[in-house]
């Protein structure tokens, strides 16, 4: 009895590589590979990925000390002293000590109140804050993961084009004997291997 003949078939995907503005990919037989270009997509991505642990604690335990909400509160801080203070020189004190209706001891008295005043408006303001504090990096971390996701969902698009293109320009070799198959194998790899060096 004779040797039964084996068949088989192997397929060499083309190498292909895909690019755009925002990302490219690489497809060969050893897989694909997709990355961002310099970018939009790319800073989000980097973002996100070297601060989220970060961005999420602000989140989780909102705080006065972060950049944003000092800024903010020295801002109000400030407005708030100028505007308190010159309304109340200019309105009260000295229209009445020009007319000589006011004492010293009364004028301090409107100015402690004054500072009592401000130091409730503060509070309450500081309060605010923190309260849409974690809103606000609510909002923020919706906005970058929506972006992140549009570029992680890019990047697949990206793959699956890559992969696409290189199958459709795959070869596939056959044969009836086990034995030519490695042979057949061997020439289609050089074969790839000088096309790509053209």
């Amino acid at each position: 009895m004779g040797k039964k003949s084996e068949s088989t078939t192997r397929t060499v995907y083309s190498n292909t590589t895909t690019k755009n503005p925002y990302a490219f990919a690489k497809t060969d037989n050893s897989g694909t590979v997709a990355g961002f270009q310099d970018g939009a997509l790319n800073s989000v991505y980097q973002f996100v990925n070297k601060n989220i642990d970060s961005l999420l604690d602000e989140y989780i335990n909102p705080t006065l000390n972060s950049t944003t909400n000092q800024a903010k509160l020295n801002s109000f801080i400030n407005t708030l002293n100028q505007q308190t203070s010159a309304n109340l020189e200019n309105n009260i004190i000295n229209p009445l000590s020009k007319r000589n209706m006011i004492r010293s001891s009364q004028a301090n008295d409107l100015y402690r109140n004054l500072a009592s005043q401000n130091v409730s408006a503060v509070s309450d303001y500081a309060n605010n804050l923190l309260s849409s504090s974690q809103e606000n990096t609510a909002k923020m971390l919706a906005n970058l993961f929506s972006y992140y996701m549009q570029g992680a969902n890019y990047l697949a698009d990206m793959q699956k084009q890559s992969l696409q293109t290189s199958r459709g320009n795959a070869s596939t070799y056959t044969n009836g004997d086990g034995n030519n198959s490695e042979l057949l194998s061997k020439a289609a790899a050089m074969a790839i291997a000088a096309m790509s060096a053209l």
